[in-house]
């Protein structure tokens, strides 16, 4: 196989494809470069399928490598190992595109490999591992409906920019990433500094032109490569026992779609759908295991079609939900604050059966998450971490290490409350909020969003502006469609989208779509962001309601701050040879033997001078601040200093002037007169005045007691 290399111009940036060359084993692979940035993307097709199998077997990896950006990994084996979120969350945005894409009768394996080789920051591997994904799959032949591709779309100065720069994106009001395919959006991530509906559509709008580029150049690459379709088993329903399965469950599983209550409905439609199974696994005991368990597949198949066109009509041509509210209706909300008396700030958000607990703690700045990975952050001082347990939707499962749904659902929540996060400067601590997800029937995210907002009021965070989430949904039958408002876990699961919108009265914060269908139209995408908006200030309303503003003051369980500043050449001094001077005076001013202790002040010392203390009794703060304000102070040249005695030898005594500030008077020094012995003028633990005459050679500090008789001698005679 001979290489092909195709280049193309993208918005001032050089995108190469590079085919035949490297990866020849694999089902379909292309290296692919975007300026500086390189990522080899394989595809490898399983020969068998699973008819069995009830789910598409897809796994999309985003592979980071740390040489790529010039990195030797750390801890003890120096190698990369499991994933980062940053990685985690990469290979969610290409999978969310792509699998609505493969044919619903396809279910051999597919993986879809993403090496990253070299990272230019200022074109993102992510969205060249998604370009890659795309047309390795495509090459591979598999019965993919793309291509796809995606671009970031930024907002500076009132002006849109596609893929702009980490300098362009650090200015911009807007974060937002677009995928689809030639035809239409299918995927949307977006963060937002409180942006308004009208600069969001417009932004998706052109961003989604940008896609449209990419993928008439990908059809063009494909075409020259010449791709052999993958020639695959798919299972084959006959049409007379799809006639005999809809006639004897049709009517029934109407009446169930139809329950309003969530476990009640589900339990019904469990209950047909088990007697189903049993009366074809009864009336056909004969056949060979392999032959029933097939017909079994079959009927399950026909029983979800079933449910899928029933469920449709009921909500978009009858206009009814399946626990019977409105179109834009939101379930009803209660909230709670201060469950629990010894966090720094808690809150309960319930939306009908969906139920978070958000716990906010304030730590010091250097407990911030450290981020070895790719980027050029290497720190992060807010996080939102999520937790789903299985108990929350009435079901036992796995508990370990959070999954990718969990890392995702947790990303967007962190999205969504970063843009109102205040700074480092105005409130410096290092924030983390946890959603613990109590009940679960739709939006759990969005209700992570709505808790977490409130838990971090109630802690005191000077957060911006209160901040809601609100999941939409979009159903369609035929050409006709409907959007609705607060989505319950059926909607979501047999509906067209689910389409996550937060934000503050002022604006957008955060966006997430995925669509299931092949796209989603401009109108549609308006009317379901104003149709959100409606929604979020409803949410807001109740959230005021609680808790109006950010409390004034931090839990007095949470750590206390005080910020100053020190010359920045003397953080050397308070911290001592080997820690030794920072580490006594966190154990002298905590009362602690060891600065490990829960009990021991927290202190934060950065390189402009920038001394924070925490802890939870001002005293101790106070305390710590003064033994580090001593050691910072400067000694000024002609001041006089009360000082004590805490060494004498032949050539003179060293004085301590305050803790970690000592100095010499020598012999000479010590009095008007001559003096034979140092020790017939002061004793160790003396308190004596001297004055600062300057620094010796050496840098060290020199005062003089005789200076300070002088003085008093002359103003005696004055008077």
């Amino acid at each position: 196989m001979s290489k092909k290399v195709y280049e193309h111009e993208f918005y001032g940036k050089k995108i190469v494809v590079e085919h035949g060359e490297l990866a020849k084993q694999a089902s379909g692979s292309v290296l692919v470069r975007y300026n500086d940035t390189v990522i080899l993307t394989a595809t490898v097709i399983n020969k068998k399928a699973n008819l069995l199998s009830d789910f598409f077997p897809l796994t999309v990896n985003y592979q980071e490598k740390l040489y790529s950006v010039g990195k030797i990994p750390g801890g003890f084996i120096k190698r990369e190992g499991r994933p980062t979120e940053a990685a985690t969350l990469a290979a969610r945005m290409i999978d969310r595109p792509m699998r609505p894409l493969f044919k619903e009768d396809f279910k051999n394996e597919v993986q879809v490999i993403n090496t990253v080789l070299s990272v230019d920051q200022d074109c993102s591997p992510e969205l060249t591992a998604m370009l890659g994904s795309s047309l390795a799959t495509m090459i591979s032949g598999a019965p993919f409906l793309g291509p796809i591709a995606g671009v970031k779309v930024g907002y500076v100065d009132g002006e849109y920019i596609i893929n702009p720069t980490v300098e362009e994106l650090e200015k911009s009001e807007l974060d937002l990433t677009v995928a689809g395919t030639i035809d239409a959006i299918n995927m949307v991530e977006a963060g937002a500094k409180q942006v308004s509906e009208e600069i969001m559509l417009e932004g998706l709008m052109k961003g989604h032109e940008a896609v449209k580029e990419l993928c008439k150049w990908e059809s063009e690459i494909i075409s020259d490569i010449g791709v052999t379709p993958f020639e695959y088993e798919s299972l084959t329903i006959e049409d007379d026992l799809r006639d005999e399965v809809t006639n004897l469950i049709e009517k029934d599983l109407d009446e169930a779609l139809r329950i309003k209550e969530k476990l009640e409905r589900y339990g019904k439609i469990d209950e047909i759908k088990d007697n189903l199974l049993e009366k074809y696994r009864e009336d056909n005991k004969d056949l060979e295991d392999e032959e029933l368990d097939l017909l079994l597949v079959k009927v399950e198949k026909i029983f979800s079609e079933v449910e899928y066109r029933l469920f449709r009509n009921i909500v978009v041509k009858e206009k009814i939900r399946s626990d019977g509210r409105k179109m834009d209706e939101i379930r009803p909300l209660s909230t709670d604050i201060d469950l629990l008396p010894r966090t720094h700030g808690s809150a309960l958000f319930t939306r009908g059966e969906t139920q978070c607990l958000a716990v906010t703690t304030l730590g010091a700045l250097g407990e911030h998450q450290i981020l070895d990975g790719l980027s050029l952050e290497d720190e992060k001082r807010f996080m939102l971490h999520y937790n789903f347990p299985q108990f929350s939707v009435g079901e036992t499962g796995r508990y370990g290490a959070p999954g990718r749904r969990e890392i995702g659902h947790g990303a967007l929540g962190e999205r969504a409350l970063l843009q109102v996060i205040p700074s480092e400067d105005e409130f410096p601590y290092t924030i983390r909020v946890v959603s613990e997800i109590l009940e679960s029937n739709g939006s759990s995210s969005q209700a992570s969003i709505c808790a977490g907002c409130m838990s971090l009021m109630a802690a005191g965070v000077p957060i911006k502006a209160p901040v809601a989430g609100i999941a939409m949904g979009l159903i369609t039958s035929d050409d006709d469609y409907t959007i609705l408002t607060d989505i319950a876990g059926m909607e979501d699961h047999l509906g067209d989208m689910d389409f996550k919108v937060a934000g503050t009265a002022n604006g957008i914060t955060a966006l997430q779509m995925d669509i299931k269908i092949k796209g989603v139209t401009k109108d549609i995408l308006k009317e379901a962001l104003e149709q959100a908006k409606k929604a979020r200030l409803e949410i807001l309303g109740v959230i005021k309601k609680q808790i109006p503003e950010p409390r004034k003051e931090v839990s007095k369980y949470a750590p206390k701050t005080k910020v100053f500043y020190i010359n920045p050449s003397k953080i050397r001094d308070v911290i001592g040879k080997g820690g030794e001077m920072i580490t006594k005076i966190i154990c002298d001013a905590s009362n602690v033997t060891d600065v490990n202790n829960i009990n021991a002040v927290k202190v934060d010392l950065e390189d402009d001078g920038r001394v924070i203390v925490y802890h939870s009794d001002q005293d101790i703060i106070d305390k710590t601040v003064k033994m580090i304000e001593d050691v910072a102070r400067e000694v000024e040249v002609g001041k006089v200093y009360e000082a004590k005695v805490v060494a004498i030898h032949d050539f003179g005594c060293f004085v301590e002037v305050w803790p970690g500030c000592e100095g010499l008077v020598h012999v000479s020094q010590l009095d008007t007169k001559h003096i034979d012995k140092v020790e017939d003028v002061v004793k160790v633990g003396d308190t004596i005045l001297v004055k600062a005459i300057g620094k010796d050679k050496k840098g060290k500090e020199n005062f003089s007691r005789k200076e300070v008789l002088l003085d008093m001698k002359k103003k005696k005679s004055k008077e």
